[in-house]
């Protein structure tokens, strides 16, 4: 099979043996080439010794989510071989280290193993074994940019940049990779069938991971505030926001103008942005499935005594601590309910980096506007892998949207001022900043309160208070974004799917039109559910509900927020911790296709 800008490579190493150097420049040095690519990293949940992979995907189409073929193997942790040699596709190939004989351990007929004695070049042409080490997995990046054909000189301005206040580690990167490069177009027909070429489909596109993108966009949306507690795979988000803060939260005297809090715990963490926010900043913390668990009470104090905040659920494995380093999209019940008694919560679901940038700026401005918890739900898969995004565009005509907050002039020409009081009519009551005005005065209740902000235990003045809160719910649905659809009124079925399947969905939808099987596609983007979506599910006879979870969440979800027949919701769930990928979503349709013909 001989094909161009169509290749997956997986490369699997010893976690802590510094391979991320080396498969983040093969990625990169295929991005600068103008030609589409995604990478995935699979990782053990411990510091090092453990095994990982990463995954490329280079595909001249775009697509963006990760495949269940593998052309292109590099083999280098023994541990697992096995594994590894059986991945490979029929008629792809293998790469491992020749140094030690291993051919017995990697027997099967049906693939291309090829030898590269990677320790012994290293060992002979450099000094110290951390350098032999780390300089190994930069040899192998010589040696598939022989075989695929990647553009040395590319590679070359790489490294001058990532080094380049320290000349020497780009010239014995250089000879390293010289040195895996040489000895495959020695050895090996080069390049292989499977190979790259040069294209112009990268101009204006960066590649970013969700958290670093979502710590930008807090920055851009007016953050000041971020606490949080570390905790996999949400990290990153607020060391991303620190480094973005130290460049553009900073005055003239080199005074920082933001917080960042490390709590003792997830519960102090939420109680941080919570004292802030009420206190009129914009604050926020970064989470995953465990610490929405353990904010739950917090957040619904926030829900009821009607405090903003941000919340960044990048999603993980579960239940309890589950898989750390793989990725689910588990946690929409618990978010969207989260806390007891009655509670309901904004929630936003970003695809992909891009979105978790420009969500960031409208979760900040639906949590002021609607005076609650909003909480943007990312996942491992688009936090920590790397993804090829339209270039980030920074309005500076942007203005926070702080929603009803009363100024002192506002408050000196009132009579009196109730915290709780419904004046529009859209379930939202007007409130104010600490110091503002004496008028501006009110106790911050979790309790039971009437609307007029006094302590209550009467049934009727409890009720009409939680039943506004109903009415902004309403609102709520007005204000957020509206679901991505693609409508055809001759397809009688259809994708519903949110987050990170959308990737796999809408390479799925290419693929099954060309065996002329049309799916129409609704991407929902936030809960709750906007009545475009109640309509497109009424548009159709069938509706396949994609999501990475085993338990049916937005299936659950629909069914509780919209009027809609269950029957018609026809679930796909994908749990085992990897990505979702479009062959998944193939094989789950035409299933379903099948068995309404035998019907």
């Amino acid at each position: 099979m001989s094909t161009v800008n169509d290749v997956v490579i997986k490369i699997a190493t010893v976690n802590g043996t510094g391979s991320a150097s080396a498969n983040g420049l093969l990625m990169k040095a295929i991005f600068r080439m103008g030609i589409p690519v995604v990478g995935k990293n699979y990782f053990p949940s411990n510091i090092q010794g453990l095994p990982t992979w990463y995954e490329i995907r280079v595909t001249g189409d775009g697509f963006q989510a990760r495949t269940d073929r593998i052309d292109l193997m590099v083999a280098m942790n023994a541990q697992t071989y096995a594994e590894d040699l059986a991945a490979v596709r029929s008629g792809g190939w293998l790469i491992y280290d020749s140094t030690w004989p291993r051919s017995r351990l990697l027997n099967r007929e049906n693939i291309n193993v090829l030898g590269v004695p990677l320790s012994r070049m290293c060992n002979e042409h450099f000094n110290t074994a951390r350098e032999r080490i780390l300089m190994k997995n930069i040899a192998y990046v010589g040696v598939v940019a022989a075989l695929l054909d990647i553009d040395l000189e590319v590679i070359r301005n790489l490294l001058s940049e990532t080094f380049a206040s320290k000349a020497h580690l780009v010239e014995s990167n250089l000879e390293a990779i010289r040195l895996g490069y040489d000895y495959a177009t020695e050895h090996f027909s080069c390049p292989l069938p499977v190979k790259v070429e040069k294209m112009d489909k990268t101009a204006g596109h960066i590649i970013i991971d969700g958290n670093t993108a979502a710590g930008l966009g807090c920055v851009y949306a007016g953050a000041t505030v971020g606490a949080w507690y570390p905790i996999t795979p949400s990290t990153s988000l607020m060391d991303a926001y620190k480094s973005f803060c130290r460049q553009y939260r900073m005055d003239d005297e080199g005074r920082k103008k933001f917080c960042i809090v490390q709590a003792e715990d997830e519960l102090a963490a939420i109680g941080v942005v919570l004292g802030a926010a009420w206190n009129g900043a914009r604050a926020f913390t970064p989470t995953s499935g465990p610490g929405i668990s353990l904010m739950s009470e917090f957040i619904g104090f926030a829900y009821y005594a009607e405090v903003p905040a941000v919340i960044f659920d990048v999603q993980r494995t579960g239940p309890s601590t589950g898989m750390p380093t793989r990725t689910q999209q588990c946690d929409l019940i618990s978010c969207a309910y989260a806390s007891h008694g009655d509670t309901k919560h904004v929630l936003l679901f970003p695809a992909n980096p891009e979105e978790c940038f420009y969500s960031a700026r409208l979760a900040f401005d639906l949590a002021d506007r609607l005076q609650t918890p909003v909480m943007v739900l990312s996942d491992l898969d688009i936090g920590m892998n790397d993804w090829m995004c339209p270039d980030l565009t920074w309005d500076e005509d942007y203005v926070p949207d702080k929603g009803k907050v009363l100024s002192a002039e506002d408050l000196e020409g009132m009579d009196r001022f109730h915290r709780y009081l419904d004046v529009d009519g859209d379930g939202i009551a007007y409130r104010t900043l600490p110091g503002e005005h004496p008028k501006g005065a009110y106790f911050t209740r979790g309790s039971g309160h009437t609307k007029l902000g006094a302590y209550t235990e009467d049934a009727d003045a409890y009720q009409e208070v939680v039943d506004r809160l109903l009415v902004k719910w309403e609102t709520a649905r007005s204000l957020v974004p509206e679901p991505v659809i693609e409508y055809s009124k001759f397809n009688k079925s259809a994708i519903l799917s949110f987050g990170s399947c959308d990737g796999a969905v809408k390479e799925a939808l290419v693929k099954l039109k060309d065996k002329n099987i049309g799916l129409n596609y609704c991407r929902v983007k936030a809960f709750p559910f906007t009545d475009s979506v109640q309509d497109f599910i009424d548009q159709h006879e069938r509706i396949y509900v994609v999501e990475q979870n085993r338990d049916a969440q937005l299936r659950t979800l629909l069914m509780l927020d919209i009027d809609t027949d269950p029957k018609k919701l026809i679930s796909m769930l994908h749990y085992k911790g990897l990505p979702i990928s479009a062959d998944f979503v193939i094989e789950r349709v035409l299933e379903e296709a099948a068995k309404g013909q035998a019907a």
